[in-house]
């Protein structure tokens, strides 16, 4: 096989909680490997816990190395992102990013208008059961990060 077998760019890459499980500096690099594969306009759209949800039991459940057994999914947590440290790393990568749900440092939710033809999160305000009506249960930090 040559060098050139990946002549194909993709459009789009779907990751919901994958990239906490990470270290930021490892985020970084994948990001940057995605970049490569990306055409241009193509988009990484990524779900992570958002560490700025102000609920008790999210954050406990959502920390580093999770909330007890080695076989919790939250386990192998490495990082808690907010959009803040979420958008710098998809940046360093060379990526724009567009906010699509989060919580601010002040506790408030955001939603921006986002399609799920691009990519369905499941964990998120517009498609998880568990978040509709007035309360969200548990929301996750999506982005899209727009290989420039």
């Amino acid at each position: 096989m040559g060098k050139n077998v990946w002549r194909k760019k993709i459009t789009a890459i779907l990751a919901e909680h994958v990239w906490e499980h990470l270290s930021y500096a490892e985020g970084t690099a994948a990001a940057k490997i995605c970049y490569d594969y990306l055409q241009a306009g193509g988009h990484i759209r990524c779900a992570v816990p958002d560490g700025y949800f102000r609920e008790e039991g999210y954050q406990n459940m959502i920390k580093v190395g999770g909330p007890g057994p080695k076989e919790h999914p939250a386990a192998s947590h490495k990082i808690v992102y907010n959009y803040q440290t979420l958008t710098n790393m998809f940046e360093e990568a060379g990526f724009a990013v567009v906010l699509l749900e989060y919580v601010d440092e002040k506790g408030i939710f955001h939603e921006h208008v986002w399609n799920g033809a691009d990519g369905v999160i499941f964990r998120s305000k517009k498609y998880d059961p568990r978040n509709q009506g007035d309360k969200l249960v548990f929301p996750s930090l999506i982005v899209d990060a727009i290989k420039k």
